[in-house]
């Protein structure tokens, strides 16, 4: 009962959440303009959308990449940029926090071959990697906001912000490499919410973690080109300011990107990030001299690639679902 009234909860809060950040994102187009910000949305054209898309593809292979490296072997290399495909867009698409593409997307990565230990430990290993790259990237993005406006307020509640995030990855890193006990609880509780199966893979699931950390040199590999990653969704950005006719420069677009996704970070629970988005790039955008036209305009392009990949995505992962549990009876019988 308490469980389900719990659940509850969480559901209205994520609605309201949804509905709220899609209120305050329609509100601030409608502020600065539907028109403007249309004009500026439609000067990429459908070509450069499709570039944009392809772009963005090319760097979920290199996620996968990123993931592959972690534990090798274990499983074929499709499993790994499918689970990231699905990943990311069960966390822009579907009315999930970044929680639950997570969840997904180890889902969608057993469903081609990875064993349920290694989807989940991997999982929680490649996100505490890629947050570690999102530090450094942030890292560089405020170096850049000092040199290029040191008198700006960010600098330092961003330092502040990049401080505070620091200490708690290594903590978190420090707690799955030594707190044996704390994370086997962690895992049986997220297990038994999972399903009654899922809870007896609990000391496969460390045993997992375990080995994943004992590679030294692949956890280093993942997180440079986990960097490489978020420094080229920068490049990505750049190319789209650049088929609406701006060009502030690619160390300007790092530093908006970099700080954007900060903030994203911290707002993890908000379903899409719906509004936080478009009131940082209105923000961070209009520090270097974007329009709140081209940043707003910039944000929804963003938002219809991530539907242009995402829902052709999810359709074919309910399909491959829909044939599992097809399957069942006649692998049981």
């Amino acid at each position: 009962m308490v469980r389900a009234r719990g659940g509850a909860v969480v559901r209205r809060a994520t609605i309201a959440a949804t509905v709220l950040g899609i209120a305050a994102g329609t509100a601030l187009v409608g502020y600065f303009g539907f028109r403007e910000v249309g004009r500026a949305l439609f000067a990429v054209g459908w070509i450069g959308f499709f570039a944009i898309v392809i772009y963005h593809l090319a760097g979920m292979v290199l996620l996968g990449v990123c993931w592959y490296v972690l534990t090798p072997h274990s499983a074929p290399f499709r499993a790994f940029v499918w689970g990231r495909v699905i990943r990311d867009s069960a966390s822009e698409v579907l009315p999930l926090s970044q929680l639950g593409g997570f969840i997904l997307g180890a889902r969608a990565a057993m469903l081609v071959g990875l064993s349920g230990a290694a989807a989940i430990a991997s999982t929680i290993v490649d996100v505490t990697v890629e947050v570690l790259g999102q530090i450094g990237y942030t890292a560089i993005g405020l170096a850049i906001l000092a040199h290029l406006r040191p008198d700006a307020p960010m600098v330092d509640w961003g330092a502040l912000g990049l401080a505070g995030g620091l200490i708690a990855i290594v903590g978190f890193v420090t707690v799955q490499r030594r707190g044996s006990k704390l994370i086997e609880r962690a895992l049986w509780f997220v297990a038994r919410r999972w399903s009654r199966g899922a809870m007896a893979a609990v000391r496969p699931v460390y045993d997992e973690l375990t080995d994943i950390y004992s590679r030294g040199g692949a956890i280093g590999l993942a997180g440079i080109l986990h960097l490489a990653a978020w420094i080229a969704s920068s490049v990505e950005a750049w190319i789209a300011l650049h088929l609406m006719g701006v060009d502030p420069g690619i160390a300007a677009v790092v530093a908006i990107e970099s700080l954007l996704y900060a903030i994203r970070s911290v707002a993890f629970a908000i379903p899409n990030a719906v509004g936080v988005q478009e009131g940082a790039y209105v923000l961070f955008g209009g520090t270097f001299g974007l329009s709140p036209e081209i940043a707003l305009a910039l944000s929804l392009l963003k938002r219809a690639r991530d539907l242009a990949i995402g829902v052709p995505a999810l359709l074919a992962w309910q399909v491959l679902e829909g044939r599992r549990l097809l399957a069942q009876p006649a692998t049981t019988s």
